[in-house]
Protein backbone atom coordinates (compact mmCIF):
# COMPACT_ATOMS: atom_id res chain seq x y z
CA UNK A 1 0.00 0.00 0.00
CA UNK A 2 1.22 3.08 -0.75
CA UNK A 3 1.63 6.21 1.31
CA UNK A 4 -1.87 7.93 2.37
CA UNK A 5 -1.87 11.62 0.76
CA UNK A 6 -2.98 13.86 3.45
CA UNK A 7 -4.41 16.97 4.02
CA UNK A 8 -2.55 20.18 4.03
CA UNK A 9 -3.25 22.52 7.29
CA UNK A 10 -1.18 25.30 9.38
CA UNK A 11 1.94 23.96 8.04
CA UNK A 12 1.19 20.59 8.95
CA UNK A 13 0.02 17.60 6.94
CA UNK A 14 -2.90 15.76 8.92
CA UNK A 15 -4.97 12.81 7.93
CA UNK A 16 -8.66 12.75 7.27
CA UNK A 17 -11.64 10.64 8.33
CA UNK A 18 -10.74 8.34 5.43
CA UNK A 19 -9.05 7.66 2.44
CA UNK A 20 -10.26 7.41 -1.29
CA UNK A 21 -8.64 5.89 -3.87
CA UNK A 22 -7.77 8.11 -7.45
CA UNK A 23 -8.18 5.72 -10.12
CA UNK A 24 -6.64 6.76 -13.50
CA UNK A 25 -9.54 6.57 -16.47
CA UNK A 26 -7.43 4.72 -19.30
CA UNK A 27 -6.33 1.72 -17.21
CA UNK A 28 -9.11 0.93 -14.12
CA UNK A 29 -7.01 -1.42 -12.58
CA UNK A 30 -3.91 1.50 -11.91
CA UNK A 31 -4.50 3.07 -8.71
CA UNK A 32 -2.75 6.39 -8.36
CA UNK A 33 -2.80 6.48 -4.51
CA UNK A 34 -4.96 6.84 -1.43
CA UNK A 35 -6.16 10.82 -0.23
CA UNK A 36 -7.14 11.81 2.64
CA UNK A 37 -11.15 12.75 2.86
CA UNK A 38 -11.61 15.86 5.76
CA UNK A 39 -14.58 16.85 7.14
CA UNK A 40 -16.51 19.79 8.47
CA UNK A 41 -14.37 20.24 11.25
CA UNK A 42 -11.20 19.61 9.88
CA UNK A 43 -12.36 22.85 7.40
CA UNK A 44 -12.91 24.83 10.30
CA UNK A 45 -9.05 23.87 11.05
CA UNK A 46 -7.99 25.39 8.23
CA UNK A 47 -10.29 28.55 8.13
CA UNK A 48 -8.67 29.29 11.52
CA UNK A 49 -5.63 28.38 10.61
CA UNK A 50 -5.83 30.95 7.46
CA UNK A 51 -7.45 33.34 9.71
CA UNK A 52 -4.88 33.47 12.26
CA UNK A 53 -2.21 33.85 9.44
CA UNK A 54 -3.68 36.68 7.69
CA UNK A 55 -2.91 39.68 9.16
CA UNK A 56 0.61 39.04 8.90
CA UNK A 57 0.65 37.96 5.84
CA UNK A 58 -1.86 40.59 4.00
CA UNK A 59 0.43 43.41 5.84
CA UNK A 60 4.31 41.41 4.65
CA UNK A 61 6.65 42.80 2.15
CA UNK A 62 5.57 42.27 -1.78
CA UNK A 63 9.46 41.14 -1.95
CA UNK A 64 8.54 38.16 0.45
CA UNK A 65 5.74 37.59 -1.31
CA UNK A 66 7.51 37.44 -4.80
CA UNK A 67 9.98 35.36 -4.11
CA UNK A 68 7.56 32.36 -2.72
CA UNK A 69 5.49 32.86 -5.61
CA UNK A 70 8.24 32.51 -8.08
CA UNK A 71 9.66 29.98 -6.39
CA UNK A 72 6.61 27.79 -6.84
CA UNK A 73 6.48 28.81 -10.57
CA UNK A 74 10.16 27.79 -11.09
CA UNK A 75 9.61 24.33 -9.38
CA UNK A 76 6.24 23.71 -11.47
CA UNK A 77 8.23 24.43 -14.35
CA UNK A 78 11.24 22.32 -13.50
CA UNK A 79 8.92 19.76 -12.49
CA UNK A 80 6.50 19.81 -15.73
CA UNK A 81 6.93 16.65 -17.21
CA UNK A 82 6.52 14.49 -14.06
CA UNK A 83 3.31 16.65 -13.16
CA UNK A 84 2.18 16.89 -16.48
CA UNK A 85 2.27 12.83 -16.42
CA UNK A 86 0.52 12.66 -13.18
CA UNK A 87 -2.32 14.98 -14.50
CA UNK A 88 -3.13 12.55 -17.50
CA UNK A 89 -3.12 9.64 -15.51
CA UNK A 90 -5.66 11.07 -13.41
CA UNK A 91 -7.93 13.34 -15.12
CA UNK A 92 -7.50 11.20 -18.98
CA UNK A 93 -5.94 13.96 -21.19
CA UNK A 94 -3.33 13.33 -23.15
CA UNK A 95 0.74 13.57 -21.90
CA UNK A 96 1.14 16.20 -23.63
CA UNK A 97 -1.95 18.49 -22.77
CA UNK A 98 -1.47 17.43 -19.18
CA UNK A 99 2.28 18.93 -19.76
CA UNK A 100 0.94 21.66 -21.54
CA UNK A 101 -1.14 22.36 -18.52
CA UNK A 102 1.73 22.08 -15.61
CA UNK A 103 3.60 24.43 -17.91
CA UNK A 104 0.73 26.89 -17.45
CA UNK A 105 0.41 26.63 -14.04
CA UNK A 106 3.88 27.79 -13.18
CA UNK A 107 3.80 30.38 -15.89
CA UNK A 108 1.08 31.72 -13.87
CA UNK A 109 2.55 31.66 -10.56
CA UNK A 110 5.37 33.15 -12.21
CA UNK A 111 2.90 36.09 -13.29
CA UNK A 112 1.72 36.89 -10.44
CA UNK A 113 5.65 37.16 -8.54
CA UNK A 114 5.52 39.83 -10.97
CA UNK A 115 2.32 41.36 -10.20
CA UNK A 116 2.97 41.07 -6.08
CA UNK A 117 5.47 43.88 -7.24
CA UNK A 118 3.37 46.04 -9.70
CA UNK A 119 0.82 46.92 -6.65
CA UNK A 120 -0.34 50.25 -7.49
CA UNK A 121 -2.96 53.43 -6.43
CA UNK A 122 -3.93 56.43 -7.05
CA UNK A 123 -3.54 60.14 -5.12
CA UNK A 124 -6.47 61.82 -6.09
CA UNK A 125 -6.75 65.64 -5.48
CA UNK A 126 -9.80 66.61 -3.52
CA UNK A 127 -12.48 69.35 -4.71
CA UNK A 128 -11.91 70.34 -0.64
CA UNK A 129 -9.23 72.86 -0.56
CA UNK A 130 -6.36 71.40 1.93
CA UNK A 131 -7.39 67.82 1.76
CA UNK A 132 -5.58 64.92 -0.29
CA UNK A 133 -7.02 61.42 -1.22
CA UNK A 134 -5.64 58.20 -1.61
CA UNK A 135 -7.30 54.80 -3.51
CA UNK A 136 -5.35 51.86 -2.71
CA UNK A 137 -6.23 48.33 -3.06
CA UNK A 138 -6.31 45.83 0.22
CA UNK A 139 -6.68 42.29 0.53
CA UNK A 140 -10.11 40.95 1.23
CA UNK A 141 -9.04 38.10 3.58
CA UNK A 142 -9.19 34.15 3.70
CA UNK A 143 -10.58 33.33 0.65
CA UNK A 144 -11.89 29.51 -0.59
CA UNK A 145 -11.30 28.35 -3.41
CA UNK A 146 -13.39 25.30 -4.94
CA UNK A 147 -11.50 24.02 -8.24
CA UNK A 148 -12.91 21.33 -10.79
CA UNK A 149 -11.67 17.92 -12.40
CA UNK A 150 -10.85 19.17 -15.84
CA UNK A 151 -7.99 21.26 -15.07
CA UNK A 152 -6.28 20.24 -12.08
CA UNK A 153 -3.55 22.11 -11.78
CA UNK A 154 -3.92 25.05 -13.87
CA UNK A 155 -7.07 26.29 -12.23
CA UNK A 156 -6.01 25.88 -9.05
CA UNK A 157 -2.88 27.51 -9.68
CA UNK A 158 -5.16 30.88 -11.11
CA UNK A 159 -6.98 30.89 -8.53
CA UNK A 160 -4.15 30.65 -5.88
CA UNK A 161 -1.88 32.50 -7.43
CA UNK A 162 -3.30 35.89 -7.40
CA UNK A 163 -5.10 35.17 -4.10
CA UNK A 164 -1.68 34.90 -2.28
CA UNK A 165 0.02 37.80 -4.29
CA UNK A 166 -2.55 40.12 -3.37
CA UNK A 167 -1.97 39.34 -0.11
CA UNK A 168 -5.19 36.78 1.29
CA UNK A 169 -5.03 33.63 2.96
CA UNK A 170 -6.51 30.55 1.00
CA UNK A 171 -8.06 27.23 1.87
CA UNK A 172 -8.55 25.59 -1.51
CA UNK A 173 -11.06 22.01 -2.10
CA UNK A 174 -10.14 20.69 -5.10
CA UNK A 175 -12.26 18.02 -6.87
CA UNK A 176 -12.92 14.81 -5.68
CA UNK A 177 -12.06 13.06 -8.65
CA UNK A 178 -8.58 14.77 -9.64
CA UNK A 179 -7.04 15.20 -6.17
CA UNK A 180 -3.31 13.99 -7.21
CA UNK A 181 -2.38 17.45 -8.94
CA UNK A 182 -3.51 19.52 -6.26
CA UNK A 183 -2.28 17.34 -3.88
CA UNK A 184 1.38 17.62 -5.48
CA UNK A 185 0.70 21.52 -5.83
CA UNK A 186 0.14 21.59 -2.27
CA UNK A 187 3.54 20.24 -1.35
CA UNK A 188 5.32 22.45 -3.79
CA UNK A 189 3.74 25.53 -1.87
CA UNK A 190 4.31 23.78 1.57
CA UNK A 191 8.06 24.12 0.88
CA UNK A 192 8.04 27.55 -0.51
CA UNK A 193 8.65 29.89 2.75
CA UNK A 194 4.98 30.76 2.68
CA UNK A 195 3.89 30.93 6.41
CA UNK A 196 2.04 28.34 8.12
CA UNK A 197 -1.93 29.13 7.64
CA UNK A 198 -1.11 31.31 4.87
CA UNK A 199 -2.11 28.52 2.44
CA UNK A 200 -4.56 25.44 3.13
CA UNK A 201 -5.76 21.99 1.39
CA UNK A 202 -8.26 20.28 2.63
CA UNK A 203 -9.88 17.48 -0.02
CA UNK A 204 -13.11 15.75 0.59
CA UNK A 205 -16.75 15.17 -0.82
CA UNK A 206 -17.83 18.75 -1.82
CA UNK A 207 -21.24 17.92 -0.07
CA UNK A 208 -18.99 17.96 2.74
CA UNK A 209 -15.91 20.33 2.46
CA UNK A 210 -17.32 22.55 -0.31
CA UNK A 211 -20.44 23.49 1.43
CA UNK A 212 -18.89 23.91 5.08
CA UNK A 213 -16.35 26.10 3.46
CA UNK A 214 -18.94 28.31 1.58
CA UNK A 215 -20.80 28.79 4.56
CA UNK A 216 -18.35 29.31 7.39
CA UNK A 217 -18.00 33.11 8.73
CA UNK A 218 -14.31 32.85 8.71
CA UNK A 219 -14.45 32.73 4.94
CA UNK A 220 -14.48 36.13 3.31
CA UNK A 221 -14.95 35.31 -0.11
CA UNK A 222 -15.44 32.02 -2.24
CA UNK A 223 -14.02 31.73 -5.81
CA UNK A 224 -15.59 28.75 -7.55
CA UNK A 225 -15.37 27.03 -11.23
CA UNK A 226 -17.74 24.02 -11.74
CA UNK A 227 -21.27 23.47 -13.09
CA UNK A 228 -23.99 25.73 -13.04
CA UNK A 229 -26.55 23.76 -10.56
CA UNK A 230 -23.85 24.07 -7.67
CA UNK A 231 -22.77 27.73 -8.97
CA UNK A 232 -25.76 29.13 -8.44
CA UNK A 233 -26.41 27.39 -4.39
CA UNK A 234 -22.97 28.72 -3.47
CA UNK A 235 -24.06 32.20 -5.10
CA UNK A 236 -27.62 32.27 -2.52
CA UNK A 237 -25.22 30.69 0.39
CA UNK A 238 -22.64 33.99 -0.37
CA UNK A 239 -25.07 36.02 -0.68
CA UNK A 240 -26.63 35.44 2.76
CA UNK A 241 -23.33 35.26 3.89
CA UNK A 242 -22.29 38.53 2.71
CA UNK A 243 -19.14 37.15 0.79
CA UNK A 244 -17.38 38.51 -2.42
CA UNK A 245 -18.26 35.49 -4.57
CA UNK A 246 -16.78 34.35 -8.65
CA UNK A 247 -18.33 31.74 -10.44
CA UNK A 248 -16.98 30.15 -13.88
CA UNK A 249 -19.81 27.62 -14.87
CA UNK A 250 -21.09 26.05 -18.28
CA UNK A 251 -20.79 27.04 -21.34
CA UNK A 252 -22.32 26.32 -24.81
CA UNK A 253 -19.82 27.85 -27.34
CA UNK A 254 -20.22 28.35 -30.62
CA UNK A 255 -18.52 28.19 -33.25
CA UNK A 256 -19.40 30.02 -36.50
CA UNK A 257 -18.40 28.54 -40.08
CA UNK A 258 -18.72 30.79 -43.16
CA UNK A 259 -18.89 30.13 -46.50
CA UNK A 260 -16.01 32.20 -47.21
CA UNK A 261 -13.73 30.57 -44.64
CA UNK A 262 -10.48 28.70 -45.52
CA UNK A 263 -11.87 25.10 -45.54
CA UNK A 264 -9.10 23.05 -43.92
CA UNK A 265 -8.48 25.79 -41.51
CA UNK A 266 -12.11 25.51 -40.05
CA UNK A 267 -11.98 21.71 -40.41
CA UNK A 268 -8.87 21.61 -37.40
CA UNK A 269 -9.95 24.73 -35.16
CA UNK A 270 -13.15 23.52 -35.09
CA UNK A 271 -12.02 19.50 -34.25
CA UNK A 272 -9.38 21.01 -31.79
CA UNK A 273 -12.20 23.23 -30.47
CA UNK A 274 -14.59 20.71 -30.02
CA UNK A 275 -12.89 17.00 -29.38
CA UNK A 276 -9.30 17.75 -28.04
CA UNK A 277 -9.16 17.42 -24.20
CA UNK A 278 -11.53 14.57 -24.86
CA UNK A 279 -14.16 17.46 -25.21
CA UNK A 280 -13.94 18.42 -21.32
CA UNK A 281 -13.20 21.87 -21.57
CA UNK A 282 -16.17 25.01 -20.62
CA UNK A 283 -14.27 26.70 -24.05
CA UNK A 284 -14.79 23.93 -26.31
CA UNK A 285 -17.13 23.86 -29.24
CA UNK A 286 -20.38 22.32 -28.57
CA UNK A 287 -22.35 23.79 -31.38
CA UNK A 288 -20.74 24.05 -34.93
CA UNK A 289 -22.65 26.49 -36.78
CA UNK A 290 -22.48 26.58 -40.26
CA UNK A 291 -23.66 28.33 -43.53
CA UNK A 292 -25.50 26.49 -46.12
CA UNK A 293 -22.44 26.16 -48.57
CA UNK A 294 -19.78 24.78 -47.06
CA UNK A 295 -21.55 22.87 -45.02
CA UNK A 296 -21.44 19.17 -46.55
CA UNK A 297 -17.88 19.96 -47.32
CA UNK A 298 -17.46 20.96 -43.76
CA UNK A 299 -19.58 17.70 -42.92
CA UNK A 300 -17.28 15.68 -44.64
CA UNK A 301 -13.35 17.01 -43.75
CA UNK A 302 -14.54 16.17 -40.12
CA UNK A 303 -15.81 13.55 -40.39
CA UNK A 304 -12.44 12.32 -42.46
CA UNK A 305 -10.66 14.06 -39.47
CA UNK A 306 -12.13 12.31 -37.30
CA UNK A 307 -11.22 8.46 -38.44
CA UNK A 308 -7.83 9.81 -38.40
CA UNK A 309 -7.71 10.42 -34.48
CA UNK A 310 -6.23 7.99 -32.49
CA UNK A 311 -8.09 7.24 -29.08
CA UNK A 312 -6.27 5.23 -26.07
CA UNK A 313 -4.57 5.84 -23.13
CA UNK A 314 -3.50 9.20 -22.12
CA UNK A 315 -0.29 8.23 -21.56
CA UNK A 316 0.58 6.73 -24.65
CA UNK A 317 2.59 8.32 -27.82
CA UNK A 318 0.18 9.08 -30.31
CA UNK A 319 -2.81 9.19 -28.74
CA UNK A 320 -5.19 12.36 -29.61
CA UNK A 321 -8.29 11.77 -27.76
CA UNK A 322 -8.10 10.24 -24.16
CA UNK A 323 -10.60 8.50 -21.63
CA UNK A 324 -13.55 10.27 -20.60
CA UNK A 325 -13.06 11.21 -16.62
CA UNK A 326 -15.74 8.85 -15.09
CA UNK A 327 -18.07 6.29 -15.27
CA UNK A 328 -20.98 8.69 -14.72
CA UNK A 329 -19.58 11.56 -17.05
CA UNK A 330 -19.23 8.72 -19.74
CA UNK A 331 -22.85 7.77 -19.14
CA UNK A 332 -23.62 11.10 -19.50
CA UNK A 333 -21.91 11.91 -22.52
CA UNK A 334 -23.58 8.69 -24.13
CA UNK A 335 -27.08 9.58 -23.00
CA UNK A 336 -26.76 13.08 -24.93
CA UNK A 337 -26.19 11.10 -27.86
CA UNK A 338 -29.08 9.19 -28.04
CA UNK A 339 -31.37 11.95 -26.94
CA UNK A 340 -29.70 13.65 -30.06
CA UNK A 341 -30.93 10.57 -32.66
CA UNK A 342 -34.40 10.46 -30.51
CA UNK A 343 -35.08 14.40 -30.95
CA UNK A 344 -34.84 13.72 -35.04
CA UNK A 345 -30.71 14.59 -35.29
CA UNK A 346 -28.54 12.65 -37.51
CA UNK A 347 -24.85 10.77 -35.59
CA UNK A 348 -22.58 11.00 -38.48
CA UNK A 349 -19.39 9.57 -36.60
CA UNK A 350 -18.99 8.20 -33.36
CA UNK A 351 -20.68 8.51 -30.12
CA UNK A 352 -20.13 5.08 -28.63
CA UNK A 353 -18.03 3.31 -26.06
CA UNK A 354 -15.09 2.12 -27.45
CA UNK A 355 -12.45 -0.55 -26.07
CA UNK A 356 -8.68 0.45 -25.63
CA UNK A 357 -7.12 -2.12 -23.56
CA UNK A 358 -4.05 -1.67 -21.91
CA UNK A 359 -2.40 -4.77 -21.53
CA UNK A 360 -3.59 -5.14 -17.86
CA UNK A 361 -6.95 -6.40 -18.67
CA UNK A 362 -8.80 -3.45 -17.14
CA UNK A 363 -10.22 -1.13 -19.55
CA UNK A 364 -10.92 3.02 -19.33
CA UNK A 365 -13.84 5.33 -20.10
CA UNK A 366 -13.22 5.71 -23.92
CA UNK A 367 -15.38 7.12 -26.35
CA UNK A 368 -15.40 7.77 -29.89
CA UNK A 369 -16.46 11.35 -30.77
CA UNK A 370 -19.65 11.93 -31.85
CA UNK A 371 -20.47 14.13 -35.22
CA UNK A 372 -23.84 14.96 -34.89
CA UNK A 373 -25.86 16.94 -37.54
CA UNK A 374 -29.36 17.76 -38.78
CA UNK A 375 -30.11 19.83 -35.23
CA UNK A 376 -32.07 22.04 -34.65
CA UNK A 377 -31.00 25.22 -32.47
CA UNK A 378 -34.52 24.14 -29.70
CA UNK A 379 -33.35 20.99 -29.57
CA UNK A 380 -31.77 19.54 -25.90
CA UNK A 381 -28.29 18.93 -27.57
CA UNK A 382 -27.94 22.79 -28.61
CA UNK A 383 -29.80 24.17 -25.05
CA UNK A 384 -27.78 21.85 -22.46
CA UNK A 385 -23.92 21.26 -21.79
CA UNK A 386 -23.00 17.86 -22.26
CA UNK A 387 -19.00 18.44 -21.81
CA UNK A 388 -17.69 15.34 -23.53
CA UNK A 389 -16.62 15.06 -26.97
CA UNK A 390 -19.93 15.54 -28.41
CA UNK A 391 -20.65 18.84 -31.42
CA UNK A 392 -23.52 19.16 -33.10
CA UNK A 393 -23.78 20.85 -36.47
CA UNK A 394 -26.32 23.82 -37.05
CA UNK A 395 -27.07 24.79 -40.64
CA UNK A 396 -27.76 28.45 -40.89
CA UNK A 397 -28.24 30.66 -43.95
CA UNK A 398 -26.51 33.35 -43.99
CA UNK A 399 -24.27 35.13 -41.04
CA UNK A 400 -27.14 37.20 -39.92
CA UNK A 401 -28.58 33.61 -39.05
CA UNK A 402 -25.76 32.17 -37.80
CA UNK A 403 -25.27 35.21 -35.04
CA UNK A 404 -28.60 34.68 -34.42
CA UNK A 405 -28.21 31.16 -33.56
CA UNK A 406 -24.78 32.16 -31.48
CA UNK A 407 -26.44 34.43 -29.13
CA UNK A 408 -29.28 32.10 -28.62
CA UNK A 409 -28.19 30.65 -25.73
CA UNK A 410 -28.56 30.64 -21.91
CA UNK A 411 -23.93 30.89 -21.60
CA UNK A 412 -22.18 33.22 -23.11
CA UNK A 413 -18.27 32.02 -22.14
CA UNK A 414 -16.22 31.88 -25.70
CA UNK A 415 -17.55 32.08 -29.49
CA UNK A 416 -15.50 31.82 -32.51
CA UNK A 417 -15.98 32.37 -36.44
CA UNK A 418 -14.31 31.00 -38.93
CA UNK A 419 -13.88 33.58 -41.80
CA UNK A 420 -11.81 35.32 -44.24
CA UNK A 421 -14.27 38.38 -44.41
CA UNK A 422 -12.97 41.83 -42.22
CA UNK A 423 -16.49 43.19 -42.12
CA UNK A 424 -18.28 39.76 -40.49
CA UNK A 425 -15.27 39.25 -38.12
CA UNK A 426 -15.15 43.08 -37.08
CA UNK A 427 -19.32 42.48 -36.64
CA UNK A 428 -19.03 39.26 -34.56
CA UNK A 429 -16.44 40.31 -32.17
CA UNK A 430 -18.57 43.32 -31.34
CA UNK A 431 -22.15 41.62 -31.30
CA UNK A 432 -21.16 37.99 -29.84
CA UNK A 433 -22.80 37.67 -26.66
CA UNK A 434 -19.50 35.92 -24.88
CA UNK A 435 -16.79 37.01 -22.97
CA UNK A 436 -14.26 35.86 -25.18
CA UNK A 437 -14.51 35.46 -29.17
CA UNK A 438 -11.67 33.91 -31.38
CA UNK A 439 -11.77 34.95 -35.02
CA UNK A 440 -9.97 31.95 -36.65
CA UNK A 441 -8.70 30.29 -33.95
CA UNK A 442 -10.12 27.75 -31.92
CA UNK A 443 -13.00 28.76 -28.86
CA UNK A 444 -10.54 26.66 -26.46
CA UNK A 445 -7.01 27.89 -25.75
CA UNK A 446 -6.53 31.37 -24.44
CA UNK A 447 -3.53 33.51 -22.66
CA UNK A 448 -2.72 33.11 -18.89
CA UNK A 449 -1.84 37.25 -18.79
CA UNK A 450 -5.71 38.43 -19.85
CA UNK A 451 -9.08 37.97 -18.86
CA UNK A 452 -10.54 35.10 -18.85
CA UNK A 453 -14.37 34.71 -18.17
CA UNK A 454 -17.84 35.15 -19.59
CA UNK A 455 -21.44 36.43 -19.95
CA UNK A 456 -24.80 35.34 -18.88
CA UNK A 457 -25.62 32.14 -17.06
CA UNK A 458 -21.35 30.99 -17.81
CA UNK A 459 -20.12 33.73 -15.26
CA UNK A 460 -20.76 35.41 -12.28
CA UNK A 461 -18.42 38.22 -10.62
CA UNK A 462 -15.33 39.95 -11.60
CA UNK A 463 -13.02 38.20 -14.85
CA UNK A 464 -10.12 35.62 -13.68
CA UNK A 465 -6.48 36.09 -14.58
CA UNK A 466 -3.79 38.55 -15.81
CA UNK A 467 -4.19 41.65 -14.06
CA UNK A 468 -7.79 41.62 -14.04
CA UNK A 469 -8.01 39.63 -11.01
CA UNK A 470 -7.24 41.91 -8.98
CA UNK A 471 -10.92 42.83 -9.21
CA UNK A 472 -11.71 39.65 -7.17
CA UNK A 473 -9.15 39.49 -4.55
CA UNK A 474 -8.78 42.99 -3.01
CA UNK A 475 -11.05 45.53 -1.84
CA UNK A 476 -10.54 49.58 -3.16
CA UNK A 477 -9.93 51.67 0.46
CA UNK A 478 -10.83 55.80 0.11
CA UNK A 479 -8.47 57.26 2.07
CA UNK A 480 -8.78 61.32 3.39
CA UNK A 481 -5.99 63.76 4.66
CA UNK A 482 -6.40 66.73 6.11
CA UNK A 483 -3.24 68.99 4.77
Amino acid sequence: MSTPHLNFINGEWLAGNTLAPNLNPSNLADVIGEYAQGDAAQLDLAVRAAEAAFPAWSTSGIQARSDALDKIGSEILARREELGTLLSREEGKTRAEGIGEATRAGQIFKFFAGECLRLAGETIPSVRPGIGVEVTREPIGVVGLITPWNFPIAIPAWKIAPALAFGNCVVLKPADLVPGSAWALAEIISRSGIPAGVFNLVMGRGSVIGDALVKHPGIAAVSFTGSVGVGRRIAEACVQGHKKVQLEMGGKNPQVILDDANLQQAVELSVQSAFFSTGQRCTASSRLIVTEGIHDAFVEGVKARLAGLKIGDALTAGTDIGPVVSQAQLEQDLSYVEIARSQGATVQAGGQRVACHTGSGADGFFMAPALITDSTPEQRINREEVFGPVASVIRVKNYEEALAVTNDTEFGLSAGIATQSLKHATHFKRHAQAGMVMVNLPTAGVDYHVPFGGRKGSSYGPREQGRYAQEFYTTVKTAYTLA
